[in-house]
């Protein structure tokens, strides 16, 4: 075969990582991406699944909407339950695969791997990670990122030394309603002013433990094995120290997250209150209403933030609201939730015109119809009522995923999950730029595991700015100053981690 039939049959694992290295922005040509001698296109990325529970489904469901994920592993310890479930999920959909109960055994004989997507126990993640990028894989890792900062480190660590992408899966990061948020809203226009507040809530009702049928539990050794003491505590795990973090740890991690993102900040200090309100203490370790408060330093100034984890009233379900001097905008995967309104008094009139004329804002059509020759200033007698009266509308970002509605003109039918599942699988083809890489996850691992040692002591602990950051900084600025090749981990990174920023490292 000469050299040239040799390049053309490159193995397409080769290809993929090769792209991934070349990092975001890499024009691939149409023949990169034909279809190869056994009908594969090249693009096509070979996946197993590590941990096909509750979490694993989700997932594997957002992955079998997108084209080009061929899932060839599924591996999982409950093997008659969860592993027999997803194996038969995927053979319907054609994906041929073989199933596993260790991990290790599927990343020693799975050659033919390009990702893993990983949804077991928190407690698990770190070790898993670290294996599977070391095994030359790319990684998509299930939030929380890690039960430990130490954890949390090593994952981050080992993406930098391997060169490998890990994505943590704070899947709002991807969600184009947030993007949206961010990029026009805050970022762009800063549409609300100095935002001086946030709160932000988890509501929900308690519910009885997790069972399983009585005739088909994982064996005693094999449990013991995996670091689960009973069936009971496998299938309940979040609620044990050592395997989990509580609810403020599995729940919170998604919306405090949106916290320094949208500040572009980490917090300064937090003080915290956790205590057993509904749970049996004898059958549950972590507390089951957590209520925080952080102080942020960003640089527009002082913010305070609320953050609550309630489980036994879901009263106003789950949001992030961001309260400026100029408006308050509240948002929330429920989507419904969603509004944004000013504060007729303070807003900037001609600021929430220029939005709302370059489609960053929409209302009713109803309210439209109403509009006519429509200038900033009879725009803002619209938001005029009594102050003991609310708002008479509200408006709405122009994009949204799943649910309909009549006030929002474009809508994305996505699962919550898929956008981010998406960016991860384009980022290794070297399409796109990690929407949440290790750094970020690291620094929102570092936030929210505080909450627990702030109820533990009981009084306000201080953040120092060092703990954000996961390189040896005297190394990292010495290696980016001299311009030293960045790894794909911190190279394809959408938002650049705050602690770099600090430290003054250019990308």
């Amino acid at each position: 075969m000469d050299d040239k039939n040799t390049k053309e049959r490159m193995d397409r694992r080769i290809f993929l990582r090769s792209a991934a290295a070349t990092g975001a922005g890499l024009a691939f040509s149409p023949i990169a991406f034909g279809q190869t001698d056994s009908g594969k296109k090249s693009d096509d990325i070979n996946v197993a699944l590590l941990g096909a529970g509750a979490r694993g489904r989700v997932l594997v469901n957002g992955c079998l909407k997108i084209t080009g994920v061929r899932f060839k592993a599924v591996c999982d310890i409950w093997e008659t339950f969860n592993q027999k479930r997803i194996s038969r999920i995927l053979g319907k959909y054609g994906h041929e695969h073989h199933t596993y109960v260790d991990y290790k055994e599927m990343l020693d004989k799975e050659k033919d791997l390009d990702a893993v997507i990983i949804a077991t126990p928190d407690f698990w993640h770190a070790k898993q990670t670290v294996d599977c990028l070391d095994a030359g894989l790319h990684v998509y890792c299930e939030t929380a990122m890690s039960n430990t900062i130490e954890g949390a480190r090593k994952m981050a660590m080992t993406a930098e030394r391997t060169g490998k992408l890990l994505q943590i899966g704070h899947q709002r990061r991807s969600n184009p309603f947030y993007i949206h948020c961010f990029e026009h809203l805050i970022k762009e226009t800063k549409l609300l002013g100095r935002i001086t507040a946030i709160n932000g809530q988890w509501n929900r009702w308690a519910h009885e433990p997790l069972g399983w049928p009585r005739h088909d539990p994982i064996d005693q050794a094999t449990l013991e094995k995996y670091g689960y003491t009973s069936m009971e505590q496998f299938r309940n795990w979040r609620w044990y120290k050592g395997l989990g973090g509580g609810p403020i740890v599995d729940l919170g991690s998604h919306q405090i997250d949106i916290y320094n993102w949208f500040l572009q900040a980490n917090p300064r200090s937090v003080i915290a209150s956790g205590r057993m309100n509904v749970y049996d203490p004898q059958k549950h370790e972590w507390p089951d209403t957590v209520m925080v408060v952080y102080e942020y330093e960003s640089a527009q100034g002082p913010t305070s933030a609320f953050y609550q984890i309630i489980s036994g009233n879901r009263d106003g379900g789950y949001f992030e609201k961001f309260l400026g001097e100029q408006g308050i905008m509240v948002i929330s995967e429920a989507s419904f939730r969603n509004a944004i309104h000013p504060e007729f008094i303070k807003m900037d009139a001609e600021n929430w015109f220029k939005c709302f004329k370059k489609g960053h804002l929409t209302i009713s059509e109803k309210i439209m119809q109403q509009m006519e020759n429509l200038t900033a200033a009879n725009f803002a007698k619209l938001f005029y009522v009594d102050e003991s009266m609310p708002l008479p509308f509200d408006f709405m970002p122009p994009v949204r995923i799943e649910r309909p509605s009549l006030r929002i003109p474009v809508k994305l039918d996505k699962p919550y999950h898929q956008p981010h599942l998406e960016n991860f699988l384009d980022a290794i083809r070297g399409k796109m730029k990690l929407n949440c890489p290790a750094e970020i996850g690291y620094e929102t691992a570092v936030t929210v595991l505080k909450i627990n040692e702030a109820v533990e002591a009981g009084r306000k602990l201080s953040f120092e700015p060092d703990e954000f950051v996961v390189y040896n900084p005297h190394k990292k600025r010495t290696e980016h100053i001299t311009g030293t090749k960045l790894p794909n981990s911190v190279r394809n990174c959408r938002y650049h981690s705050l602690a770099q920023r600090r430290r003054g490292l250019q990308f």
